[in-house]
């Protein structure tokens, strides 16, 4: 029986050590870029080259993403604001604050617009 309750104990810590978000999403996530116009551009976000309209894979950060624009008639810059995951408050809700923890240090609580529109002429 004494086994039994150090297993459990040993079974709980471990589940509250770690987070919801960080169990659930991935390192990245994938966002659909457009273009106001609906035509074809270039961009890069974090240095990373991608064509859209389509989906790109931005690293999930505690820092707003940048696109550039390398297509003439598009805004040279937009801003991908972060924001956090409704996922993240499961661990503040059930009391997990070493759960909460984990989501923060890994950064995987943030998130992004699942679709960001580029300005273009």
């Amino acid at each position: 029986m004494k086994k039994m309750v150090i297993k459990a104990l040993a079974a709980t810590s471990v589940v509250m050590a770690t987070g919801c978000a960080s169990i659930i999403n991935d390192d990245t996530q994938q966002v659909n870029v457009i273009s106001s116009n609906g035509e074809s551009f270039a961009g890069t976000i974090d240095g990373i080259p991608f064509q859209g309209p389509g989906v790109v894979s931005i690293e999930r950060a505690n820092s707003n993403k940048i696109i550039v624009a390398t297509t003439d008639n598009c805004a040279q810059q937009t801003v991908v604001n972060k924001s956090v995951d409704p996922v993240f408050f499961v661990n503040v809700l059930s009391g997990g604050a070493f759960g909460s923890t984990t989501d923060y240090s890994t950064e995987k609580m943030w998130k992004y617009e699942d679709t960001i529109t580029v300005s273009c002429k």
